[in-house]
């Protein structure tokens, strides 16, 4: 069973969270921000990941520590998960149609962290939350996950329809790209020998 538990704690955010790679993408999260948990749950049920997730942070300053460091946590589970990432397919790539939205991504669980953001989020807040912390969020999973993560806006102009297709694409690549290639299933996906 490839499961992962990280506890985070700092003066800013404390942390709490459980990950099954190979779930059916149930979820229980709680980060203080119903925007966030809705794109997180997104998240968990097209990756179909299980997810249980509590945050307590300084949501009465903002949501930035929060989401930063949600997306370190998850980054670290999904690094303590997949370990030396043997028998992985490494890469995953999809398109996400959301009515007017085509978001396209790609990852390459490379070791290497590199995240290219092209997409335009036209207003400064969905709700009450800041929408340039989806960068931050996916910031946060590159460096920790230590991938490389193309997110591409190819249409549309919502901002809570952009970010949402955003959130289910990203799922649908991260879920391509752990899941176990059945005929490497004992190898590492590189001529080098390992993902570092």
């Amino acid at each position: 069973m490839r499961k992962g538990e990280v506890r985070r704690q700092t003066t800013e955010t404390k942390i709490e969270l459980r990950l099954n790679l190979d779930g059916k993408g149930t979820y229980a999260i709680a980060s203080g921000s119903g925007f966030f948990d809705h794109m997180l749950e997104l998240f968990t049920r097209h990756g179909r990941f299980d997810l249980t997730l509590t945050c307590e942070g300084d949501v009465h300053v903002d949501y930035h520590h929060t989401v930063e460091d949600v997306g370190i946590a998850l980054g670290d589970a999904f690094s303590q998960i997949l370990e030396d990432k043997k028998g992985i397919k490494r890469y995953g790539n999809f398109i996400l149609p959301m009515d007017e939205v085509l978001v396209l991504c790609a990852i390459d669980l490379s070791g290497r962290s590199f995240l290219n953001f092209d997409v335009n989020l036209n207003r400064e807040k969905v709700g009450d939350f800041d929408t340039e912390l989806v960068k931050e969020f996916f910031l946060a999973i590159s460096r920790h996950l230590r991938a490389t993560i193309h997110i591409k806006q190819l249409a549309g102009e919502n901002c809570h329809h952009l970010i949402e297709a955003i959130f289910k694409c990203f799922a649908r690549a991260l879920g391509q790209a752990v899941s176990i290639d059945e005929e490497y299933a004992d190898e590492i996906p590189s001529t080098k020998g390992l993902l570092a």
